[in-house]
């Protein structure tokens, strides 16, 4: 398949224009989630109308090297024969029962295998239900009414977790929502990512009544933001003294960072873990797990309330068992390392010989190009990126044929289906785009 061209001094969007256009009629912004509106970048976002391996193709013809992988979930790559013929099958049966199948049970089986903390699952169809559910089991199981969270870190649009909120919430300047009244955060204790010191202080400040700690444990929405050495471990340390559960929120790190996720690649293991994207192989679909006795809280075997509709519905088990066998059978993570480490490089040395200030960080497949001198290392070092810069330059890459997350305070994705020779095609962009954007 072809690499788009190198430079698009034609670009315009007419097409992905009026079909916006359209849309703000009829839709708030013109987009169903804020993080598509382009609101951090400026300008009118392209309308996407196919997707295939690496690539995306938007209404206006345009081809682009895709960083984006529907934020995360392609790590396979977009259109994978087995996923599509897994989905394909499914829909022969039908779409939605609301009833048991005997596919749940094997993706369960197949989860509770691959991540470490898992023994039981409950299958969900958002990442917001999976981080509201597991925090709500958290209370449950501890009887306590308080949860740290740290600043910038994003668990979606749950009432007591949109504080201090990463991802769109950033970019859009709306870290506290209106609507969110303040009865529905005062449980929530915000400190900053990275600090281990501060959550132990917490912990001392409000003895027995903290249920949980919850972060990503590579944050993703505020840019790729790593962990300090022995952070992690101190957290597993600091709630054991204090009885309070550890809770991954590994919607964007589950099945990337290992096959058994963060927790996997830095041998933490968790009470709680939130899991999404990946888990769905593209289709709605996300859970929560932990140790059998603690999922064993959850309705009907326990007390604690929880449904939906479509959670399990077979098109998503479909999906998302077949890209978990994918990467079991087939383990893309070596070579997304090499991939991703020689794609960082690059930009590394870009913005070096250009003498911008900058840092490149990256986990796995994960990582982020900040406009920032110095290491990020929580959210308020995100927050002093140079975000006009981040603007010009992603227009730029955009010109040139490479999508990128349209906000500074997104991680981006490399998935299976890159080839080298996208790497190459995209550090040339960036060489022209870092110029041009330089210069504007």
């Amino acid at each position: 398949m072809s690499t788009p061209a190198r430079s698009r001094p034609d670009f315009r969007l007419p097409r992905s224009h009026e079909a916006f256009v359209r849309a703000n009629r009829v839709i708030p912004g013109g987009v169903n989630s804020p993080a598509r509106a382009f609101g951090a970048v400026g300008g009118e976002p392209p309308f996407i109308a196919r997707a295939q391996g690496a690539y995306l193709w938007d209404i206006d013809d345009h081809q682009y090297i895709d960083y984006i992988g529907s934020w995360g979930p392609m790590i396979l790559g977009h259109g994978h024969p087995a996923v599509k013929a897994a989905v394909a099958s499914a829909l022969e049966s039908g779409t939605s029962f609301g009833a048991p199948t005997e596919r749940e049970a094997e993706i369960a089986e197949t989860v509770a295998r691959m991540v470490p903390s898992i023994d039981k699952v409950r299958f969900v169809s958002s990442g917001t239900e999976a981080a509201m559910s597991a925090v709500r089991l958290a209370r449950a199981a501890t009887a306590r009414p308080k949860l740290i969270k740290m600043k910038g870190h994003y668990h979606g649009h749950v009432d007591a977790l949109l504080v201090q909120a990463g991802s769109a919430a950033t970019t859009l300047g709306t870290p506290n929502s209106p609507g969110v009244t303040p009865g529905a955060t005062a449980d929530t204790l915000l400190v900053e990512f990275n600090d281990a010191d501060a959550v132990a202080q917490v912990l001392e400040a409000f003895p027995g009544q903290v249920a949980a700690v919850l972060l990503e444990p590579v944050a993703g929405n505020m840019g790729l933001v790593p962990p300090d050495p022995g952070y992690l471990e101190r957290l597993r340390e600091l709630t054991r003294q204090h009885g309070t559960l550890l809770l991954f929120d590994e919607v964007m790190t589950g099945f990337r960072l290992a096959p058994g996720g963060a927790q996997q690649r830095y041998g933490i293991t968790p009470d709680l873990t939130a899991l999404g994207k990946i888990i769905g192989g593209g289709l709605p679909a996300a859970a929560y797990g932990g140790a059998a006795a603690t999922m064993d809280l959850v309705s009907p075997a326990g007390p604690v309330f929880q449904a939906g509709t479509l959670s399990g519905n077979p098109l998503a088990m479909a999906a998302g068992l077949a890209t978990l066998q994918l990467l079991q059978s087939q383990p893309p993570y070596d070579r997304l390392e090499s991939l991703t480490a020689r794609l960082a490089d690059g930009l590394d040395r870009l913005c070096t010989d250009a003498h911008v200030p900058h840092c490149v960080q990256r986990v796995g497949s994960m990582f982020t190009l900040f406009f920032h001198d110095g290491p990020v290392r929580n959210y308020s070092d995100a927050l002093r990126s140079n975000t006009s810069l981040f603007a010009r330059f992603f227009w730029e890459m955009l010109a040139r044929g490479v999508y990128l997350p349209c906000s500074q305070f997104e991680a981006a994705f490399v998935s299976a289906a890159h080839s080298e020779a996208d790497i190459d095609h995209t550090l040339d962009a960036a060489r022209q785009a870092l110029d041009a954007a330089l210069n504007t």
